[in-house]
């Protein structure tokens, strides 16, 4: 019976964790931890991108972060490394 238990505990962990890659912490966890569980890397077209934020590394966080908001409202969490995503931080940062 116990072991029933921890085993569709452990499959629900499981199975919420397959969902989280790319997607951004909510705000409340901002000083605390890095708000990027996984990082998405294929191209998103500017057309869908509504906002990005790019937040440094620091004491909260060793990666630097860039968080798009896509225009149906979904936060996805860039690869800083992504060509493409360089040539975003790179005119943000020209502003």
């Amino acid at each position: 019976m116990m072991g029933k238990t921890v085993a569709a505990i452990l499959a629900l962990l499981l199975i919420s964790a397959v969902g989280t890659q790319g997607k951004a912490v909510p705000r409340s966890a901002i000083e605390l931890r890095c708000q990027c569980v996984g990082t998405h890397s294929r191209f998103i077209h500017p057309k869908f991108i509504q906002n990005v934020n790019l937040s440094p590394s620091g004491p909260h966080c060793k990666n630097v972060e860039v968080i798009a908001t896509l225009t149906d409202g979904r936060q996805v969490c860039l690869e800083p490394t992504a060509p493409w995503v360089k040539v975003i931080i790179k005119a943000i940062l020209d502003k």
